[in-house]
């Protein structure tokens, strides 16, 4: 599954890397646009004028997902008969419910007198007497109650005999539920297609919803195949795992006719691969190898060829799959539904995966590589399921990392095979091992958690995070790397085969990789595999490795915070650690450490300022390094002489290691700064990128530039920035289109300009005007989009009311679409000129000119800004009467947050004290109190340190 929140990939993975250098308090205001929904007064649709048939009773809401209760082993589910019938009619009214039945075939292992199976939030229709199936006739066995326990998420059906061990019996449930609009279970969802209001009904399973829709034996190894028949509208078609076979009617109590779609019978699944959709989509279709794909979306999009590309690269990426791990994919069909509401980026399910519908959409004229790179990630990443996952499923949640982590690492292989021109290394290292380290080292927990740490109330949705899936990922790629990929891939094919239709647990993978390993000479382990991956799978964080070059030794030691540490006792994990290394340039053999301390005569260096050692070479293991100064000195001078001596992706993680070495207290700040004097050489935008967000991190623009460091910063970096900005400018002016093939430029050139404009780069801002009134003058021009956000902002910025004045009458444009609203309201923002940015919190509160969603967006985009976050504090406390009624604390949290990054002494403390005294409750002020005490303490704490850096700057800014 893809995560929540949008599912990928490449913006999740980047987030959070540029808040750790000066020891940021905070994490940059969260992106409040894409969390509270479009921003537009949107008229509300007409109300629907008829109803369906439902229960007379709605049943009790369901619980929140979250409660792993473990089931019983008595019984073992061998097959359901399952039907849906959501009572939904084409614009009918709320509230919404199905009704359904469900007989589980079961084998009893062990002799019983109540069955027990998982069920939340629904009502019983009946549970009939249990029976033996027809092929096992024998006498009923009767039941005399069924117990909802809700907290549990559980059913018990007490019976008056006992259930005996080796036999089969059917359980025979009726069942109904409500149907919510909330994206989990079988949900019902809203949307606009050619002008025309719709519904349609789809489901979401993992990881413990299938319970919500139909009573079942809801664990990922409680595996069994599904005969289904879902009961809808005729407007509508039924989607599901497994073709239709075939199509009826049936009427109900009141005589209206309905459509009955009966699908084939599956193959052997995790309930929480069961999937549903009952919509009236249009398709488009290919066949792969005898797979009929197909993709379904709204009838306008599929019209306009905005699922071309998907559809394009779907077959291929099956083919490849296929190809690379020897396992032929065994479905018939594979459906893929783009919801206009979903709340994962996709979901896997068998024959019939479901995306939000921005990860499978391209414009047919958009040619730049960013977008299609998404779509083929996501796409990708939902495919490598189809085997880890769906053929093999991990046997409990704890292993959840076998699913998402090797599903994260064929989803790159499968996007750089059918997008050759991405770079595979470039694109793993910046989206998935570099922004895991960032995260790993501040989480206490292990990739692969004990079995019985999952239960109570543990939250699975928790595994659904960085960890899972990019250390996952990352530990994967090492794995691979050492042992070779055509080893690795033979590994993976046994395991495949051998667990093809079950389930396996970590151990089973290391014990296929040790077979392949053992049955070949070429590749010397100094440990059992097992011993090796425990090593990181089973213990939280990560090793950094300290080098000695004069005595050649290297020690190891979990990375951790040392300015927060109050204890050595949770810090003393080791690892088996891979090292791939280079000398002079020269590719070394692998080697190894596999104790806390090693000695390599090898690596002990000469007095040569032209010998150095670099190890990890491009990333290849799961962890940092840390240089002795004499080999750091060599790099920075090789750096500065030779910079492409040093491969891309270890320059990347060479300066992305030193900056979080200085953040965690192992290095000062002058080393990681002696690392950027060669920049000017450097034209690589993703190196520039991990540079930019340490030394200028986005949430602390405006403290920096109220700072002394400012003038020094600016003078040092630009002079360095200049050819990259030169270079790339030159394509924005004479033929932006040229980019197209240039990934990097697409995802991180903003970041580039908009520093260069933060700077004061007078060619910057000059071009950002000149663009901004090449629109003005003709709105039918399209500033180029990789750039359009810092344009606007710019553009606004440098201009007055006039610009400020377009960008509104832009933002009212009834044909602008959703991402340049975005665009616009954050420009807004960026006006100098006080007067404009008050004016425009006052229509932030206007219910006419906005949506209420909108009013919270203005304000946390002006409290970031230089002058703003006074003007926006003012306007808050102006205006809380009103401004609580909607928004409650949540904002007001929000504020204060932004408000503590300019917090140094206790004075304004008490300012601030003074206005949230008297409106939130007193463990509300306490915790907002030692929030901005903390903020005092870290703003005190940053300013020494950018003391530190501007007292660098000025001895090294002519340099």
């Amino acid at each position: 599954m893809g995560t929540r929140g949008g599912g990928l990939y490449v913006g999740r993975r980047a987030a959070a890397v540029g808040a750790a250098l000066l020891l940021a308090l905070l994490v940059a205001l969260l992106a409040l646009a894409a969390l509270y929904g479009r921003c537009r007064q949107e008229a509300a649709p007409p109300p629907p004028s008829s109803r369906a048939p439902g229960p007379a009773a709605p049943p009790p809401p369901a619980p929140a997902a979250g409660s792993v209760r473990r089931l019983p082993r008595h019984l073992l589910p061998l097959h359901y008969d399952l039907e849906l019938w959501p009572r939904v009619r084409p614009g009918q009214a709320g509230p919404f419910a199905f009704t359904g039945q469900v007989n589980i075939t079961v084998r009893c292992l062990h002799d019983t007198d109540a069955a027990v199976l998982h069920s939340a939030g629904l009502r019983s229709r009946g549970a009939a007497a249990v029976r033996g199936p027809l092929s096992e006739p024998g006498a009923a066995v009767e039941v005399a109650g069924l117990r909802q326990e809700e907290a549990g998420e559980v059913a018990v059906l007490e019976l008056r005999g006992r259930l005996r061990a080796g036999r089969r019996y059917v359980l025979q449930l009726g069942f109904q539920g409500r149907l919510e609009e909330d994206l989990d279970g079988l949900f019902l969802t809203r949307y606009t297609d050619r002008g025309q209001s719709s519904m349609l009904i789809a489901s979401q399973m993992e990881p413990t919803y299938a319970r919500r829709v139909y009573p079942c034996f809801d664990e990922p190894a409680m595996k069994a195949t599904f005969n289904i028949r879902i009961i809808h509208d005729p407007s509508y078609v039924a989607l599901s795992n497994m073709p239709a076979i075939d199509v009826s009617e049936v009427k109900d109590e009141n005589g209206s006719l309905w459509t009955v779609t009966t699908f084939n019978t599956s193959l052997k699944m995790s309930t929480y691969l069961t999937a549903f959709v009952i919509c009236d989509f249009d398709y488009i279709t290919r066949t792969e190898r005898g797979n009929e794909i197909r993709i379904w979306a709204r009838k306008e999009a599929v019209k306009n060829g905005y699922l071309d590309y998907a559809l394009n690269i779907t077959g291929p990426i099956f083919s490849f799959l296929e190809d690379i791990l020897n396992v032929s994919y065994p479905l018939p069909k594979t459906d893929l539904v783009a919801l206009p509401d979903f709340g994962a980026g996709g979901m896997e399910n068998w024959g019939l995966m479901i995306f939000q519908e921005a990860s499978l959409m391209n414009l047919p004229s958009d040619e730049f590589t960013s977008r299609k790179a998404m779509i083929a990630l996501i796409v990708s990443h939902e495919l490598g399921h189809q085997w880890f996952g769906n053929l093999v499923t991990m046997n409990w949640w704890n292993d959840l990392w076998l699913n998402e982590g090797l599903a994260s690492y064929f989803e790159y292989l499968g996007a750089t095979f059918v997008e050759p021109k991405l770079s595979l290394d470039k694109l793993f290292y910046a989206h998935v091992v570099q922004p895991v380290l960032r995260e790993d080292s501040e989480i206490a927990r292990s990739l692969s958690e004990s079995e019985d740490k999952i239960k109570g109330s543990f939250s699975l949705m928790s595994l659904f995070d960085n960890i899972t899936y990019s250390k996952g990922a990352s530990i994967t790629w090492m794995l691979s790397g050492f042992l070779t990929e055509k080893l690795f891939i033979r590994a993976l094919t046994s395991y495949l085969k051998e667990f093809s239709f079950s389930n396996a647990n970590q151990d089973d993978l290391w014990t296929h990789i040790q077979m392949v390993v053992d049955a070949q000479d070429e590749v010397q382990l100094p440990a059992p595999v097992k011993q090796i991956m425990d090593s990181w799978t089973c213990q939280n964080g990560f090793p950094v490795l300290t080098l000695n070059l004069t005595s050649g030794t290297i020690r190891q030691e979990q990375f951790f915070n040392k300015n927060n540490r109050k204890s050595t006792d949770s810090y003393n994990n080791s690892w088996i650690i891979p090292i791939s290394w280079m000398r002079n340039g020269s590719s070394q053999p692998l080697t190894w450490l596999d104790k806390s301390s090693k000695t390599f005569p090898e690596m002990q260096v000469s007095e040569s300022d032209y010998d150095w050692i670099l190890l990890n070479v491009n990333l290849s293991g799961y962890y940092r390094v840390n240089y002795d100064q004499l080999n750091l000195k060599r790099l920075a001078s090789l750096l500065e002489n030779d910079p492409k001596a040093i491969p891309a992706v270890s320059r990347f993680q060479l300066i992305d290691d030193v900056f979080a070495l200085t953040d965690f207290g192992y290095v000062p700040i002058e080393t990681a700064l002696e690392l950027t004097k060669y920049l000017a050489r450097e034209d690589e935008l993703f190196i520039w990128n991990v540079v930019l967000l340490n030394l200028i991190p986005e949430n602390l623009e405006s403290t920096l530039k109220n700072h002394e460091v400012y003038p020094l910063l600016k003078k040092y970096l630009l002079k360095r920035m200049l050819p990259i900005y030169h270079y790339y400018a030159g394509f924005i002016r004479q033929n932006a289109d040229a980019l197209e093939d240039d990934y990097f430029a697409q995802v991180y050139l903003e970041k580039l300009l908009a520093t260069a404009c933060w700077l004061g780069l007078q060619d910057c801002l000059d071009l950002s005007s000149e663009l901004y009134a090449k629109w003005r003058d003709n709105p039918e021009y399209k500033i180029p989009f990789l750039i359009r956000r810092t344009v606007c902002c710019y553009g606004v910025a440098v201009g007055g009311d006039k610009e400020w004045n377009f960008a509104w009458e832009m933002y009212n444009h009834t044909d602008s679409i959703e991402e340049d609203e975005d665009i616009l309201l954050y420009a807004m923002s960026c006006a100098k000129e006080s007067w404009l940015l008050y004016r425009y919190l006052q229509y932030g509160l206007s219910d006419t000119l906005f949506s209420s969603n909108c009013t919270s967006v203005i304000i946390s985009h002006v409290v970031t800004k230089d002058i703003g976050h006074h003007i926006a504090w003012e306007f808050v406390t102006e205006n809380w009467p009103l401004l609580s009624q909607g928004y409650g604390h949540e904002l007001l949290h929000d504020v204060l947050k932004a408000m503590g990054r300019f917090v140094k002494t206790d004075v304004q403390i008490q300012e601030l004290q003074v206005f949230y005294n008297a409106t939130l409750e007193e463990d509300e002020r306490e915790a907002i109190t030692m929030l901005l005490e903390s903020a005092k303490l870290e703003n005190i704490e940053r300013r020494k340190l950018l003391i530190k850096i501007a007292n660098w700057l000025e001895k090294n800014i002519e340099y």
